[in-house]
């Protein structure tokens, strides 16, 4: 876990910018005490800052908006919820503490500190130019983008700075005891030879027999209700309104779609692509006019004697041609060319040309005077109406689809509403399905696919509103461009069925209980007798297993193992339900030399150290700045 950490700690600072530093971008630390009175509730104090609902409500608001646009197909009400509001809140606390702590120890942010950020970052690589200077308008322009202001921006980056100098201080600077650094990687990494008697579960249920009682008293535990429980179900009925339906009732006029072809023929052309050799005269623009007045000459009398014999022009291309690339070609480069991918006098000279072998004037361009010659051509054919209208038909409804539903949606969400007590006014008005669903549960079913896929028509269904009155829920988009609305018909709440009819899985669970008890009390048993004897050997094959080689020894036996301070020595172990250990520990040997090698062990647990610390002195800043933290109210612009 070390070991990611420190490989990763540019990632999930990132990670930390991302979800807690966009909270204050649009505000400001200090600007939200003046939002609107309903969000006066105060939910923490840093001494005498108090945060108030409303502050809390818009930096939540701004972290689910951020997911929404970084993961556009997540379910956003999964993070709007109490535990991640507090979350939220936590960070608010924390920027207030660290923000507090600096102005009371007077740290500030020089100009020059905030300009070597904007140069070190790597964040802003993309606003630096080549010579290594700040490319601030760029930046600027990002920034409004966004709707923030350099100087907004800066005063946040200058805080975050001062923030970071209240831990650097501690956590830069933190050396681990090498007595410590050595106690921890021996209890990370030391190796001990031991023998395993086991007492598995599985070989102990033949031998036990519950009673009628036994399965009465399990059955009838509190603690054990959840076991046989049967969930709450739901039949139900539900309409979907999204763009495939609209599609159903859309007609496109072959007039249109054939007017539609005719306006986007470029649309269904293919590019028409030349190929040519060429001879070039090098004459940049640079150059001397003197120098490229004889430069034009020299292409002029190549192009009078291709004109006299436009068979040789490879020939001439290589004894003359100033193109290093295609002279031993004869000026071919083997390459199509369509309009766009080179300089437009050669572009125009080059589809200029009508047939291959037909040479073109003399071409000025930036690097000199070429001369053309046509060598093949290709695409530019038209694809025709017959082979392409099926794609167009389908194009044209998508777009009057979209236009369509967009009317669509708020009427169907007005009809399902105001006409609560039947979806059927709104499968006449769209022509919609009225489907059917029988034993929903309130959770997605694992395979669960479509509209009953979707926690958030699951929520609107097991409303309490919903399964008393047995109206129709609220539409709900349940992916884009679909909305859909449900109505209870039949509801079973969650039941414990009677003990007949779960007898046999109470017996199972009784039996395994059972057998476990016994294989524990069997086991104990050996402990005892080889406590009184440590020296006794178990009769199994000895094995070394460390924290990082654990073989196929239980998690719980290693750890067991490894506390034993001196040797021989002998644990029991319980596995609960699996069953139970007898270990026997015979030797302690080094290190694994599997691990990590000593060096980045010791700056691991350094690393860990430090985070420690750092807890510990955050920890500390509350108390000092009295921070309280009272449990959110709900937030009062609920997010969508």
């Amino acid at each position: 876990m070390f070991e990611f950490v420190r490989k990763h700690t540019r990632i999930l600072q990132f990670v930390l910018v991302l979800l807690i530093f966009p909270s204050f971008v649009l505000f400001g630390i200090q600007g939200y005490s003046g939002l609107t009175e309903g969000g006066n509730a105060t939910v923490a104090t840093v001494g005498s800052r108090k945060i108030k609902q409303a502050e809390l409500d818009a930096a939540h608001r701004r972290q689910v908006d951020m997911l929404r646009q970084q993961m556009p197909g997540i379910d956003v009400a999964l993070f709007d919820t109490p535990q991640m509001k507090r979350n939220t809140l936590d960070g608010l606390v924390r920027e207030q503490v660290m923000l507090a702590a600096a102005e009371k120890a007077g740290y500030v942010t020089t100009d020059d500190r905030l300009l070597r950020e904007y140069m070190t970052d790597r964040q802003f690589d993309t606003f630096r130019r080549p010579d290594g200077s700040l490319n601030v308008q760029a930046l600027e322009q990002a920034l409004n983008a966004q709707g923030l202001t350099k100087q907004g921006y800066d005063q946040l980056k200058r805080e975050e700075l001062m923030m970071r100098q209240v831990q650097g201080g501690m956590v830069n600077t933190v050396v681990a005891p090498s007595t410590a650094v050595a106690s921890a990687m021996d209890a990370l990494f030391q190796q001990r030879e031991v023998q395993l008697q086991r007492f598995d579960t599985k070989d102990y249920l033949s031998k036990v027999n519950p009673t009628d009682a036994d399965l009465e008293a399990y059955y009838k535990n509190p603690a054990h209700a959840a076991e046989f429980q049967l969930p709450e179900k739901a039949d139900v009925e539900y309409v979907v309104l999204d763009l495939e339906t609209i599609k159903k009732g859309i007609n496109v006029p072959e007039d249109e779609l054939k007017k539609y072809y005719s306006e986007n023929e470029k649309n269904y052309t293919t590019a028409e692509e030349r190929r040519a050799s060429h001879i070039l005269i090098k004459a940049p623009s640079s150059m001397p006019a003197a120098e490229r007045t004889q430069a034009r000459a020299k292409a002029d009398a190549l192009l009078a004697e291709l004109t006299k014999a436009p068979a040789s022009f490879a020939d001439v291309a290589r004894k003359n041609s100033q193109d290093s690339s295609t002279a031993a070609t004869g000026g071919d480069a083997d390459l199509f060319i369509a309009r766009g991918d080179t300089e437009k006098a050669y572009e125009d000279a080059l589809f200029a040309l009508k047939k291959p072998g037909e040479l073109s004037p003399v071409v000025e361009t930036k690097d000199g005077f070429f001369i053309l010659q046509l060598k093949a051509t290709r695409g530019g054919e038209k694809r025709p109406y017959e082979s392409v209208r099926a794609d167009i038909e389908q194009q044209r409804k998508n777009q009057l689809a979209q236009a369509e539903y967009a009317k669509a949606a708020a009427d169907f969400g007005n009809v399902v509403y105001e006409q609560s007590d039947s979806l059927k006014p709104a499968v006449d008005k769209f022509k919609l399905e009225l489907r059917t669903a029988k034993g929903v549960t309130r959770l997605p079913q694992q395979d669960a696919s479509g509209p009953l896929g979707s926690k958030k028509l699951l929520d609107a269904i097991f409303n309490a509103e919903a399964l008393r009155n047995k109206r129709n829920t609220e539409a709900v988009e349940t992916a884009p461009n679909t909305l859909v609305s449900a109505r209870v018909v039949n509801y079973q709440p969650a039941a414990t069925p009677p003990l007949a009819e779960v007898k046999s899985r109470v017996r199972e669970k009784v039996v395994a209980q059972q057998a476990a008890a016994l294989a524990r009390k069997e086991g104990e048993a050996r402990l005892a007798e080889l406590q009184k004897a440590p020296a006794t050997d178990l009769g199994t094959p000895t094995k070394v297993v460390s924290r990082a080689q654990a073989q196929d020894v239980p998690r719980p036996v290693v750890d067991a193992v490894l506390k034993v301070p001196t040797v021989p020595a002998v644990e029991g172990v319980s596995l609960d339900d699996e069953g139970y250990v007898v270990a026997k520990v015979t030797k302690v040997l080094g290190r694994d030399p599997s691990t990590a090698d000593a060096a980045r062990a010791s700056s691991s647990y350094a690393q860990a150290w430090a985070s420690a610390e750092a807890q510990a002195y955050y920890a500390a800043l509350k108390s000092r700045f009295k921070v309280e933290v009272h449990t959110p109210a709900a937030a009062s612009a609920p997010t969508k």
